[in-house]
């Protein structure tokens, strides 16, 4: 039973009410409950190595103001006023809704005044502008939303004055589209905020009101800028992101929840789904090429489903698993006593595809021999099964693929010349995943879910740890030792906890190469990939001889002054109890019998 003078956070109420809350205003607003300023703050990873930033599993840009407003100047110059404030307007909308599809996914269990809050505190962490909350209030049930801000140190202000001066209207439209973008989402309907003062118009400090779009009234000019369609008609964010539809990543999937799903957003992995689209409509061969590990099969099922032999069989074999005197039955099927223990004709799996696609895998392991039987089948079209003398004719789209250098291995005489220039008619290169980090974060998001599905877990998600551990793996195993690395998470991690790095690494090798992120004091430090031991933390902050009651009443009185005088909250960070933490607290005050046991030499 909790006690009365004892404050418990909407998102613990939730949690023991079984109900997510849907309302909250600024007057029960609390600011240390999570996501904090130092939670979104720690989400921030810098990889200096490859020119690659992220905000949790989003790409960020580091970029000059200063370009920002040349850029501005010269929409506005070139497109006229009206065009470049709704390309800037619709820029920070769909900022706002990323977001917001962040916070949700990182943060699922936070409470919903929180969720909201979040914005204002990664709209100023991203150097934008410092927002201040006036008043709020929302209600998820009854679609209604109000609140009041000021937004100081505007940094479309600063380029808009520079470059034009003061003037008769507001100039801060990425900001107006960003809070926009970001409300809409989480709320579910449109909910619009209009600049009432700006200081491009002289005033001290901007001030901004939203409402959810009934209650404006006529919000035709705001759409204007905005040209906003229907929330619902745009793709739905993953299920476990949030309760409402949002505008979803560029990540290309393909159909269906299994495991050939093909999840990206880098540029390597569009520029492999371009080509894949492209050649899809053809009857050509394909030929992928990569790794082990990259998802060449999933591509392969990629391509005959949005084919045009979609409704026909694919069929897939690993050349590479079976016996060099088996190939040959198996490709173009048995007859009847052909061979001892063939006591009925059987298909090959030229047959089984006729009409569909076959695809190849491991093609380099095939011998000479098998190449030859092969290469006439895919030139005539025709195949003669084992022990058989009728000509089989066979409608077979061919897709192949190879983790070897087929180039090499013919140069080698290991690989037919004419049969590589056979299957080499359209080649696709799949990268590994190595050098498409950047979907690293959504390939984890997709897998996690799959594997929670599939062995009946419910881990929150990750720590920022676990993120910052997986975007800088070298991953020599791919695609493939990732969702083997998530499965073992899931497995491994407690329902109703995040996922962190002992649940998914064992005895793989973490780089020591610097991946920085931004610390708890809000220091760029190097991205830790394990924890270091705990005595040499101790011993770096408190130094070496500190008794341990000392170091045990430092920690304490840490605590409580982070959670601003809440012992609650303290001691629910601590994992003990109010009571607990009161009287460590008290016996901290109280001069001990004896000196304690001191750390270190």
């Amino acid at each position: 039973m909790t006690r009365p003078t004892e404050r418990i956070s909407l998102a613990e109420v939730a949690r023991q009410t079984g109900t997510m809350l849907r309302r909250a205003d600024s007057a029960h607003f609390k600011e240390q409950e999570r996501p904090t300023l130092a939670d979104l703050t720690e989400s921030l990873f810098f990889s200096p190595g490859d020119g690659r930033i992220w905000l949790n599993d989003q790409r960020m840009l580091l970029w000059h103001s200063s370009a920002m407003g040349h850029l501005r100047r010269e929409l506005i110059d070139t497109l006229g006023l009206e065009r470049a404030r709704g390309l800037l307007t619709r820029a920070g909308y769909v900022s706002g809704a990323r977001d917001a599809q962040l916070v949700r996914e990182r943060w699922p269990d936070s409470d919903i005044g929180n969720v909201f809050m979040a914005g204002t505190k990664l709209h100023a962490l991203e150097g934008v502008v410092k927002v201040v909350p006036l008043r709020f209030e929302f209600d998820l049930d009854r679609g209604i939303y109000d609140g009041e801000f000021l937004w100081e140190h505007s940094s479309e202000d600063d380029e808009h004055i520079a470059a034009y001066g003061l003037g008769t209207e507001a100039a801060c439209w990425g900001q107006v589209g960003y809070a926009t973008g970001y409300v809409t989402t989480l709320f579910g309907q449109m909910v619009i905020f209009r600049e009432v003062e700006c200081r491009s118009m002289g005033a001290n400090v901007c001030r901004v009101i939203g409402r959810h779009a009934a209650a404006w009234g006529d919000i035709a000019e705001d759409l204007r800028y905005l040209q906003a369609r229907d929330f619902r008609s745009l793709p739905a964010a993953a299920p476990a992101a949030a309760a409402v539809a949002a505008p979803a990543r560029r990540a290309r999937k393909g159909e269906g929840q299994d495991r050939h799903e093909i999840v990206g957003a880098s540029s390597a992995f569009n520029s492999a789904c371009h080509q894949l689209d492209r050649v899809a409509r053809t009857a050509a061969t394909v030929l992928f090429t990569g790794e082990s590990g990259v998802g060449k099969e999933a591509f392969a099922r990629r391509l005959h489903r949005i084919g045009m032999r979609a409704d026909k069989p694919f069929v897939a074999v690993n050349c590479a698993a079976i016996p060099e005197t088996l190939i040959e039955s198996e490709l173009f099927g048995v007859e009847r006593g052909a061979f001892t223990g063939a006591s009925q004709s059987r298909a090959g799996r030229f047959e089984r595809a006729d009409g569909g696609t076959l695809f190849l895998d491991e093609i380099g392991t095939l011998s000479l021999v098998s190449q030859g039987k092969l290469l006439r089948a895919l030139q005539e079209g025709e195949i003669e099964r084992v022990g058989g003398t009728r000509t089989i004719k066979v409608d077979v789209r061919v897709v192949a693929a190879t983790n070897v250098d087929l180039q090499a291995e013919v140069r080698a005489g290991r690989f037919r010349e004419d049969l590589f220039y056979r299957l080499n008619v359209f080649p696709i290169h799949l990268p590994p995943l190595r050098e498409r980090r950047d979907d690293v974060p959504l390939l984890m998001n997709h897998f996690l879910q799959l594997e929670s599905r599939r062995h009946g877990r419910s881990p929150t998600g990750f720590t920022t740890r676990a993120v910052r551990a997986m975007l800088h793996y070298a991953f020599p195993g791919n695609i493939r030792e990732l969702q083997n690395l998530i499965e073992r998470g899931v497995i491994s991690a407690e329902d109703g906890a995040a996922i962190d790095v002992v649940h998914m690494f064992r005895r793989e090798q973490l780089s020591h190469e610097s991946l920085l992120a931004i610390g708890a004091q809000g220091t760029l430090r190097p991205g830790e990939q394990a924890p270091a031991p705990l005595l040499e933390l101790l011993l770096q902050h408190v130094g070496s001889g500190t008794p341990l009651p000392e170091i045990e009443q430092r920690l304490l009185r840490e605590a409580v002054a982070a959670a601003g005088g809440n012992l609650s909250a303290a001691a629910r960070r601590l994992g003990l109890s109010r009571a607990q933490l009161a009287y460590r607290l008290e016996r901290g005050d109280t001069p001990p019998r004896r000196r304690g046991r001191r750390i270190g030499p």
